[in-house]
């Protein structure tokens, strides 16, 4: 176990939840576009753990313990202006997951992730946007038909279930489907590519 960079995955996590939270309670967080102080977060927070992975590999739950391991994987997540560091991540938390040191299902919502922002089919249906009907959905999942069942596989709730809290969520939260939805998919998209998530 490393104490040192378990308290310092700790405190980046800690620090994206208190700006986001800030934020949020402003009512900053769900403006146009990326919110420059939480991207600044997220670009100091994926900077540091992209140091951390190349000195030790993934930080699983053998180097970090549980609550550690958890917090990289928040820190990961949130990273999306980082495409290079979640595809090169992902294989090294599927690899974590396999052999007990990571959560399966951390390497499944960062798989969607990763679809979510590639513009591709998900195949566990955890990211969810909002859709032209004014509802945080997953959009399009690949094998509707398996879902549930891929995503007991790997610890998930039922779809239905984590819908229904994410859209709890962004109510208590104050969160509210864009009025323009071409727009905002338009501005999405266009961020997407000018980070490299998506081929020109």
């Amino acid at each position: 176990m490393n104490e040192t960079i378990r308290d310092e995955l700790l405190e980046m996590a800690r620090r994206d939840r208190t700006v986001r939270a800030e934020l949020a309670a402003s009512g900053e967080l769900f403006g146009a576009g990326y919110e420059p102080r939480m991207a600044r977060v997220h670009e100091r927070n994926a900077r540091r753990l992209r140091r951390i992975i190349e000195a030790f590999g993934w930080p699983g739950t053998d180097l970090v313990g549980p609550d550690g391991a958890e917090a990289a994987w928040i820190v990961l997540q949130h990273a999306i202006g980082e495409p290079d560091l979640l595809r090169r991540a992902l294989p090294l938390l599927q690899t974590a997951a396999r052999e007990g040191r990571g959560n399966p299902r951390h390497a499944a919502m960062l798989e969607d992730r990763i679809r979510f922002f590639e513009g591709r089919p998900q195949r566990y249906g955890t990211q969810f946007d909002w859709d032209a009907d004014g509802n945080l959905s997953p959009g399009a999942v690949e094998d509707p038909q398996g879902l549930d069942e891929r995503r007991r596989a790997v610890g998930l709730p039922p779809l239905a279930e984590q819908m229904e809290e994410a859209r709890r969520r962004a109510a208590s939260e104050g969160d509210r489907p864009p009025t323009d939805h071409e727009a905002y998919t338009r501005a999405r998209d266009e961020w997407a590519a000018s980070v490299g998530w998506r081929a020109d």
